[in-house]
């Protein structure tokens, strides 16, 4: 128990002198020893490492997991070292209630059957998600997370480590040099002209006890110089390390990259296949000329995707025919116009300003302002 009271105070007394060392560096009071110049610049260097790698790891994990309820619970299982439990995608969640709500509607409807259809690429997609989402975490999050809590954390110690080397070689310095100072005022010539004389015994007694000083602070300052060139060399060769962290890091990058590739091109691929699908699925009902149904115009149509607006004649307008009253009863044509038809164009009243009324001959109906060229 005496052992560790002792120890306390001598800690306790180290602790206290760096503290006013490092004061009087900052005030100025102080010479400070600087660092080598190769030392520093890896310093910076680190620093600048962890900085972005911290935010880089951080914005990844917003990319992939955006809420961040999901995120602290990740995050608190990590902490517990405790598995992760699976958590369905969005897409994935998406799907399924599709399903479900084809099953309510009833899956022999048109509704019911795409629905179906959509629901079941929704799962794919979000199969897709989760793919990215474990290869990203294994190959990308991983690495720079370990990083951070190991190698850094370890670079960190000793950087601190040969802070406080450097501040007892300042103690030491300025302990020695006070020493000096005093024993060199102890040792000037004697003054006979003093007002109060000297007991020159003593003063010899006091330059003896000062010379041992200085010899002592001089052994000290060599014993902290060499702590501080160890622990300089040690910080000097875990710095260096921060080169084969950037190759490292390097190629978990080009992992995660590749993974986004494969993600995105698995999503393509299940879009391109929805989309045939959804061609070869039910049709949907043409809305009436002068409906007030809100609606938007229908995507871009190419003759290579829909031939059966082509006639046999080779004529490009072929209208479809749907039933609908318009001042009194007759039949209302619905025309689709593709590239290089001139028509006539006029709009009624209340009708949705994305839409004209075109004409021609005596073929009319419903066109979209976004596909056609008005030349007046």
């Amino acid at each position: 128990m005496d052992f560790n009271v002792k120890k306390l105070a001598s800690d306790a007394g180290v602790f206290f002198t760096r503290a006013v060392q490092f004061t009087e560096e900052k005030l100025g009071q102080a010479e400070k020893t600087e660092l080598d110049p190769h030392l520093d610049h890896l310093i910076a260097r680190g620093d600048s490492t962890k900085n972005w790698t911290e935010k880089i790891l951080r914005q990844t994990e917003v990319l992939l997991q955006p809420n961040p309820s999901a995120r602290i619970e990740e995050f608190i299982y990590d902490k517990l070292d405790k598995k992760i439990p699976s958590r369905t995608t969005n897409a994935e969640l998406l799907g399924q209630h599709m399903l479900d709500a084809a099953q309510e509607f009833g899956p022999e409807t048109p509704y019911g059957r795409t629905l179906i259809t959509v629901g079941e690429f929704q799962r794919k997609l979000g199969g897709a998600e989760r793919e990215l989402l474990q290869t990203s975490a294994a190959a990308f999050l991983n690495p720079l997370r370990n990083f951070l809590e190991g190698d850094w954390r370890t670079i960190s110690k000793e950087r601190r480590l040969l802070e406080n080397r450097r501040l007892d070689l300042d103690i030491c310095k300025a302990r020695l040099k006070k020493a000096k100072q005093a024993e060199a005022k102890a040792s000037a010539a004697p003054d006979f002209q003093e007002t109060r004389p000297r007991n020159y015994v003593l003063s010899a007694s006091a330059s003896a006890l000062l010379s041992e000083e200085v010899d002592k602070a001089a052994h000290e300052l060599r014993v902290a110089q060499t702590e501080f060139d160890r622990q300089a060399e040690v910080t000097r060769l875990l710095l260096e390390g921060i080169g084969s962290t950037h190759l490292n890091h390097l190629r978990c990058l080009q992992d995660f990259a590749e993974a986004q590739t494969v993600f995105y091109a698995q999503c393509h691929h299940h879009m391109q296949d929805l989309q045939r699908e959804l061609h070869r699925g039910p049709k949907l009902p043409f809305e009436k000329v002068g409906g007030t149904c809100p609606t938007r115009p229908p995507p871009k149509l190419r003759p290579s995707l829909r031939p059966a607006l082509l006639q046999p004649g080779g004529n490009l307008l072929q209208p479809l025919e749907c039933s609908a009253e318009l001042r009194g009863i007759r039949k209302v044509m619905l025309v689709f116009v593709l590239s290089l038809q001139l028509i006539s164009v006029y709009t009624v009243p209340g009708m949705d300003p994305d839409w004209l009324i075109g004409q021609r001959g005596n073929e009319k109906g419903k066109v979209p302002v976004t596909y056609l060229e008005l030349l007046s």
